[in-house]
């Protein structure tokens, strides 16, 4: 009994929202800047995912809502923000089709909430149970694939509207509508030399770029009066039929919507946790994978109540946000109230913004989320892992987003089944439990030693990581890869993110005892590169000075 009340105080501090709102006071005018520029960004987003859902796009807007506010309040990203995604809106509409009104064409309404809100149900009780967290064990290559993939999806799927053309429509000269290009394409030269202008002029760096470029893109269509497509075009399909629902879930009907529920849990564990990981890789820190889950759970039980689109952590808002200045769920808040408030009739300040300009700011966003550290040293990396990025990277642009991931998971772990069945013990230890020695003992106590032994890979990399961040405050971190036996990208990028967390704290690093073949591998990913390797012997004479 003990147990068990010790087990539920756990987990409710974990989700506490208390956690997150204690952190909104701390960046708010970069949050709220960050917060309004997504909301615009997110707008033609949740219309067109409410549409393609097939469930309007007035539900993709209380899905963008619902997934920034209580997204925002719950969530374990401090900068991940919340709504509608390509995958979800497609998984379903893929349900729709199973489920309409007797005697009709039309959609089953409330079938679709009540599923969208057991989906969100079952994610809540999954934050429970603490397996979430196993999305760390996720390889590297894997999520580099994945980022690459989502950035080359968005970068064609903005291709026509860059253009001015439709959607699906051939791409030939003689389609091109010159005036978007007006608007495009000084709006993405904005955006990419937006860095230039700012070392040049200080005050610019307090203004996201974004921004200036929707009010560029905007004044030159409105005082040239281009023909071209703008946000409010969509908007009037967005205003058809009643702003608010509210939808009891249809308990009776559970045996029939717990599989579809199941399946739109599993889709927004890996779509929200992905992107999640996204964000810790641009960002340095490490989310909370429960918490997380259980945000996207009361969230989605929120859409299902309010008529919204299911929801999950949307890569393309959180990488904006990451961009324009978002530090905390303040700025996820603030990108669900704006879209509340232009629901509610404040549509007329957006709705003359050009899809072109639009266009060129996702086009942007598209070139950031590509990942740029794997990208420089792609043809070096192991031949193992190059083949599941190219695998994922593929899968995800050409098919489905969760097929891509599984097929690379799968891959990755049959590939280390050796490495898996091995015995890894990667520790950390005080100086004197190590087998280095120090004359001057009192130069010890703020030395620790990263004692590395059997494979460092994707499977063996959690807990390291983890431990670190427990370690007490120290000067000199020694890292002891004697014992290491194989080393795949997601060790040597964990390795990097240690050391590069160390250094930030003023720690000096030491990296000793490689074996040749451990070497080549660092080597060709330029991991020692601006990096001291040491043998034991120098290692100790540096320490003794």
């Amino acid at each position: 009994m003990e147990q068990t009340i010790l087990f539920i105080k756990d987990r409710f501090k974990e989700i506490n929202p208390l956690h997150n709102i204690r952190k909104m006071h701390t960046n708010i005018r970069g949050d709220i800047l960050s917060g309004v520029t997504v909301a615009i960004i997110a707008l033609p987003l949740a219309l067109a995912f409410g549409s393609m859902s097939g469930l309007g796009p007035t539900a993709g807007i209380w899905g963008a809502i619902v997934g920034g506010i209580i997204g925002g309040i719950f969530g374990g990203c401090l900068v991940g923000v919340s709504g509608p995604t390509a995958p979800k809106a497609a998984q379903i509409a893929a349900f729709m089709t199973a489920f309409v009104i007797s005697g009709t064409d039309k959609p089953d309404l409330v079938a679709a909430f009540s599923i969208i809100f057991l989906s969100g149900l079952i994610l809540v009780l999954i934050s429970m149970l603490k397996i979430s967290r196993f999305i760390h064990y996720i390889p590297y290559s894997v999520v580099a694939g994945f980022m690459c993939g989502i950035g080359v999806l968005i970068i064609l799927n903005q291709v026509n509207p860059f253009l001015g053309l439709e959607k699906g429509q051939k791409i030939i000269i003689q389609n091109i509508n010159v005036q978007a290009l007006y608007i495009a394409v000084p709006s993405l030269l904005t955006l990419l030399l937006w860095g230039l202008v700012e070392k040049k002029i200080k005050f610019l760096k307090n203004i996201p770029s974004p921004l200036v470029v929707l009010i560029i893109g905007t004044s030159i269509a409105y005082f040239l009066n281009f023909k071209i497509d703008y946000i409010g075009d969509k908007m009037v399909s967005a205003s058809e039929g009643r702003i608010f629902s509210f939808y009891v879930p249809d308990l009776n009907r559970f045996s029939e919507f717990l599989i579809p529920a199941l399946a739109l849990a599993g889709l927004a564990i890996l779509d929200s946790l992905l992107s999640c990981i996204v964000a810790d890789n641009m960002t340095g820190k490490r989310h909370s994978s429960d918490r997380e889950t259980f945000g996207q759970g009361m969230a989605n039980m929120a859409a299902g109540l309010f008529g919204g689109v299911t929801t999950a952590t949307a890569t393309m808002r959180t990488v904006a946000n990451i961009k324009f200045g978002g530090k905390t769920p303040l700025a996820s808040v603030i990108h669900g109230v704006t879209l509340l408030a232009i629901l509610l009739g404040l549509g007329s300040l957006v709705e003359s913004i050009p899809e072109a300009c639009l266009a060129a700011i996702l086009f942007k966003i598209g070139i950031d989320i590509l990942d740029y550290r794997i990208i420089p040293v792609l043809r070096r990396i192991p031949t193992t892992d190059l083949l599941i990025f190219i695998i994922v990277l593929f899968v995800t642009v050409y098919e489905d987003l969760m097929v891509a991931v599984t097929l690379g998971v799968i891959f990755a772990f049959l590939k280390s089944i050796k490495e898996i069945k091995s015995t890894s013990n990667h520790k950390i230890i005080s100086f004197s439990k190590s087998k280095f020695y120090l004359e001057d003992q009192n130069k010890q106590e703020n030395i620790k030693v990263l004692d590395l032994e059997g494979p460092l890979f994707f499977g063996s990399i959690v807990s390291l990581m983890k431990n670190y961040n427990d370690v007490p405050k120290h000067e000199i971190l020694i890292i002891d890869m004697t014992n290491v036996t194989m080393i795949d990208l997601s060790g040597i990028y964990v390795l990097e993110d240690i050391i590069n967390a160390a250094k930030a704290n003023n720690v000096r690093v030491f990296v000793s005892n490689a074996k040749s073949h451990i070497k080549k591998v660092l080597e060709k990913v330029s991991f020692i590169e601006n990096l001291r390797e040491e043998n034991c012997k120098d290692l100790i004479k540096q320490l003794e000075k």
